[in-house]
């Protein structure tokens, strides 16, 4: 299984990003995924997740209405639509399945924000 993760960048403060993630090996149709972040010397914790059975969704209360998690079956990638981002966004951004399988983690895309 591999994950690659792109779309990250620098923007400023109020801006907007959207993070795609290719998944080779594992089928997200059938997976519930994840968007993960980690500040450097810090785990990583659960941003988004979208359930493959019913597509709900989860965020954490920081990027509730700022975020949205995403996927297209078809090209079995998820998305993370980042907008009114803010510098505490700032982080490497990863994506997994929910819970996340340590053997799947990715390199990861960057993601800082400027004030």
């Amino acid at each position: 299984v591999q994950m690659v993760e792109s779309g990250g960048g620098m923007v400023q403060a109020g801006g907007s990003l959207r993070l795609s993630c290719a998944a080779s090996g594992l089928t997200i149709w059938y997976s519930t995924m994840g968007w993960y972040r980690q500040t450097p010397g810090q785990g990583r914790t659960l941003v988004a997740r979208l359930r493959w059975m019913g597509n709900s969704t989860f965020y954490i209360d920081s990027v509730k209405g700022r975020f949205t998690i995403t996927k297209d079956n078809a090209r079995n990638t998820i998305y993370l639509q980042m907008t009114s981002l803010k510098p505490e966004d700032t982080d490497i951004y990863y994506c997994n399945e929910g819970p996340p399988d340590d053997g799947y983690w990715g390199r990861g895309t960057q993601v800082t924000v400027s004030s």
